[in-house]
C-alpha cells in the first residue's frame, strides 16, 4: 500500500518548482530568453576555477578508491579538519574536526540537526518569512513547527510574538540569515537579543534549547558588510552550511553541520549524527565533492552580479511604487504585491512572461519573491516588461 501522507503531498506541489517548470515549457514556445524567470534560486555564476582544477587533478592523479569510494559516515577526516580550521580562522571559534559533520547539502545538514535535538512532539520555532520546505523538513521528523509572524517593516525577528510562542516544549529555534525569501541579514543586535532570550528560557525551563542556523547564503552579503555569525553569540548553536551558493555548486550537494564547541555534549554530537544517518539513509556525502571543496574553502564564485541585479530591481520596484525592504544579501527580493491576493498578482504577471513566486507558503501572504540569480542583461530587459505589467493591470 502506498504511504498516504506522501501521496497526499502530490496535492501540494512546490509552487517554486511548478513555476520553474512552467517557465521552462514556456521558453520552448517563445525562447527562454523571452521568459523573465524569477522563480528558482539556482546560482547563475560559474564555480571557481580552483574547484574544477581540484576535481580534474584528483581524477587524473589520486587513488580511484579514495576519490570514488564511500566516505566515512561523519565525512572524510582531512576534510572535516580543513573545514574546522577554516571556520575557526574566520569566526574565532575553536572548532576541531570532531565538531564537523559533513552532509549532503544544507538540506541534509538540517535533516540531521532537527533529529539530533528533538523527539517527536517537541517544538521547533521558525520565523516568517521562511523557506517553504522547512514545513516538510520539520514535519517529517515528528517535531512540530511553530511559526513566529513576520515584522514586515524590516523583516528582523518579531520578538514580541516570539515571546508568546516559545514554551517548555521548544527544543530548537531555526533561523536563516541571510534570509530566503526576504534577502534580509539579521543584525548583530537581533542575534544578541535572540541569544539573550534563549539563555533566559534555557534557565527558566531547565533544558537545552538549540539554535539551528541555516546559512547557505552566508557569503552573499551586500554593501561591503559581513553577516553576523550566530554561533559567536550563543553556545548551543548548530551551524548548517552548504557550498551550493558560495561556490555555485548546488548540484554537488555538499555541506556540513558545525557544532559549537561550547554546546552541550559538543564532542559527541557529530558521532550521534552519524547514527542518525543510519536511520534516514542520508549518509556518506560524495567523496569527490568533499575532497574538492576542501581545496577552496576560503574562495567563492564571483558573487558581485547578485548585488548589481538587486540594485537594478530594487530601484525599479521603488520607482513603480512597490513597498519593498532593501535586501542585505542573498539573491532574493521580497516586495509586497499590488493587491491583497499575491497569487492573483503573480498569475497576472505570467501573462507578461514574468514568473514571480507568491509568498503564502513562505508564511507571509500578500508578498512575492523574485530570485534574481539571472543574467544582468535579462534583468535589465525585464524592467520595461514589469513596468508595462504594472501600468496595464494596476494603473488603468
Amino acid at each position: 500500500m502506498i504511504n498516504k501522507s506522501y501521496k497526499k503531498m502530490l496535492e501540494g506541489k512546490s509552487i517554486i518548482r511548478e513555476l520553474s517548470e512552467y517557465a521552462t515549457a514556456r521558453g520552448k514556445e517563445i525562447g527562454y530568453e523571452n521568459v523573465f524567470d524569477y522563480s528558482l534560486g539556482n546560482p547563475s555564476v560559474p564555480c571557481p576555477a580552483g574547484y574544477t582544477d581540484a576535481v580534474v587533478n584528483m581524477y587524473k592523479t589520486k587513488d580511484p578508491m579514495a576519490v570514488h569510494g564511500y566516505s566515512p559516515s561523519l565525512g572524510i577526516e582531512d576534510v572535516r579538519k580543513a573545514v574546522a580550521e577554516s571556520i575557526s580562522r574566520r569566526f574565532g571559534i575553536n572548532y576541531e574536526s570532531k565538531h564537523i559533520f559533513m552532509a549532503i547539502g544544507a538540506a541534509g545538514a538540517l535533516a540531521h540537526a532537527f533529529r539530533l535535538v528533538t523527539e517527536p512532539g517537541d517544538e521547533i520555532i521558525v520565523f516568517a518569512p521562511f523557506f517553504p520546505e522547512y514545513t516538510e523538513y520539520i514535519g517529517r521528523t515528528g517535531a512540530i513547527m511553530k511559526v513566529v509572524p513576520p515584522r514586515t517593516e524590516d523583516f528582523q525577528i518579531n520578538f514580541e510574538e516570539f515571546q508568546h510562542i516559545i514554551n517548555e516544549k521548544t527544543m530548537a529555534v531555526l533561523i536563516n540569515t541571510p534570509n530566503n525569501p526576504s534577502g534580509i541579514v539579521y543584525s548583530e543586535e537581533t542575534i544578541k537579543q535572540l541569544a539573550d532570550v534563549l539563555y533566559a528560557k534555557q534557565e527558566e525551563y531547565g533544558h537545552d534549547i538549540f539554535l539551528i542556523s541555516d546559512e547557505p547564503y552566508r557569503e552573499i552579503v551586500f554593501d561591503g558588510k559581513e553577516c553576523p555569525y550566530p554561533a559567536k553569540y550563543y553556545d548551543n548553536t548548530l551551524t548548517c552550511y552548504s557550498f551550493s551558493k558560495s561556490l555555485s555548486l548546488p548540484g554537488e550537494r555538499i555541506g556540513y553541520v558545525a557544532v559549537n564547541p561550547k554546546a552541550t555534549d559538543a564532542d559527541i554530537l557529530a558521532v550521534i549524527m552519524g547514527q542518525i544517518s543510519r536511520g534516514i539513509g542520508h549518509n556518506c556525502p560524495a567523496s569527490t565533492s568533499q575532497l574538492a571543496v576542501s581545496q577552496v574553502l576560503d574562495e567563492t564564485s564571483d558573487l558581485s552580479v547578485y548585488e548589481t541585479n538587486m540594485n537594478i530591481i530594487y530601484d525599479a520596484l521603488v520607482e513603480m511604487g512597490f513597498e519593498v525592504v532593501r535586501p542585505g544579501g542573498t539573491f532574493y527580493i521580497f516586495p509586497k504585491a499590488l493587491e491583497e491576493d499575491a497569487n492573483a498578482f503573480c498569475m497576472k504577471a505570467k501573462k507578461y512572461d514574468l514568473i514571480l513566486v507568491p509568498a503564502d507558503n513562505f508564511g507571509c501572504p500578500g508578498y512575492f519573491r523574485m530570485a534574481y540569480c539571472i543574467d544582468t542583461e535579462k534583468v535589465q530587459r525585464s524592467i520595461e516588461v514589469f513596468k508595462k505589467f504594472v501600468a496595464e493591470e494596476y494603473h488603468k
